[in-house]
């Protein structure tokens, strides 16, 4: 009986330690025009939200990438949620989208070991 306790103790101690969450942090944007095509070679910029609740807690982070041929770009954010002044597991970005001489503004919230997605809209 004490064997058997002790191989089911170790069993769940394994599974416990290997069901680590190594998944990125990943924000896909999504660039749509106002009829509602998808943009190629938009610029999308994001920027950590230092006015999010709670503030003190927001490192400061700027990423900038263009959409593919598909009209989205991804964004890996590992950095961020590493970084060791964080301790929150959710981040808010502002995200700002340029495309010849449109421009358009989004907001989105980012959790660890997720990926998020947001679609912005290019006015007329």
């Amino acid at each position: 009986m004490k064997k058997l306790l002790s191989i089911s103790l170790t069993l769940l101690l394994l599974f416990i330690v290997g069901c680590k969450d190594d998944s990125p942090a990943i924000l896909k944007v999504f660039v749509r025009s106002a009829t509602n095509q998808l943009v190629y070679g938009a610029k999308v910029i994001i920027i950590a939200d230092l006015q999010a609740n709670p503030s003190e807690m927001t490192p400061n982070y700027v990423d900038t990438t263009y959409t593919n041929s598909s009209g989205f770009t991804t964004f890996i954010l590992d950095d961020y949620f590493n970084d060791d002044a964080i301790i929150e597991t959710t981040g808010y970005f502002d995200i700002l989208v340029k495309s010849n001489n449109k421009e358009a503004a989004g907001y989105t919230r980012c959790r660890i070991h997720t990926t998020s997605v947001e679609t912005i809209y290019l006015p007329n």
